[in-house]
């Protein structure tokens, strides 16, 4: 039952993190950072007791909650700079599609690397980290960088989880997410309040 919610986890992970490839609007891209950290936890919770679990969730959550409330206080101005985010979605799935076969090749071996974690961990690991570099290699808008950052590191997470079960380290890991969420916050408003040069 467990290895059946783990796949579900794994497909949610997948459609979330390819979602955020395509949609245009920073409210959409939110829920689908949130909806993705619901499969983290998921896969998560296969290795780690639930307490340990949930503050990956939480963590994640309130990561997503940061980012979503500073850019609504943000002026609309800066739909402009997401005006080509629009162009190539063709390329877009094909680039999505080409890093979920990709995992899902290697998803084997390195299964056996990390002493049997368990397929659908890997995977879903290796696909948040995979999504999460091709987004970063895409866009260079901040909330969008952010939003890569943390599915790189939220692939990381889980593959991580799978060799150790340090409190400590899950709170540093929490930590980092939260972190990350406030920089990119602060860049959001930093480069909302640069006015364009006067000639």
């Amino acid at each position: 039952m467990e290895t059946i919610f783990a796949w579900i986890a794994v497909v949610m992970i997948v459609i979330t993190s390819a979602g955020l490839l395509f949609v245009r609007d920073w409210r959409w891209s939110i829920i689908l950072l949130a909806v993705q950290y619901l499969g983290m936890f998921v896969l998560t919770l296969q290795h780690w007791p639930v307490g340990m679990a949930s503050v990956k969730v939480v963590a994640g959550w309130m990561s997503a909650a940061i980012l979503g409330m500073t850019r609504s206080g943000l002026s609309n101005d800066l739909e402009a700079e997401e005006s080509t985010w629009t162009g190539g979605r063709l390329f877009r799935l094909f680039a999505a599609a080409t890093v979920v076969l990709i995992t899902s090749v290697v998803t084997p071996a390195v299964d056996t690397i990390m002493a049997d974690a368990g397929f659908p961990v890997t995977n879903g690991g290796l696909v948040l980290i995979g999504m999460g570099l091709l987004h970063l290699g895409m866009t260079a808008y901040v909330l969008r960088v952010s939003i890569g950052l943390m599915t790189v590191l939220s692939g990381f997470e889980i593959v991580y989880a799978t060799v150790e079960g340090s409190v400590l380290v899950a709170a540093l890991l929490a930590v980092i997410n939260l972190g990350l969420a406030l920089v990119g916050s602060y860049l959001l408003i930093a480069s909302n309040a640069q006015e364009p040069e006067s000639i």
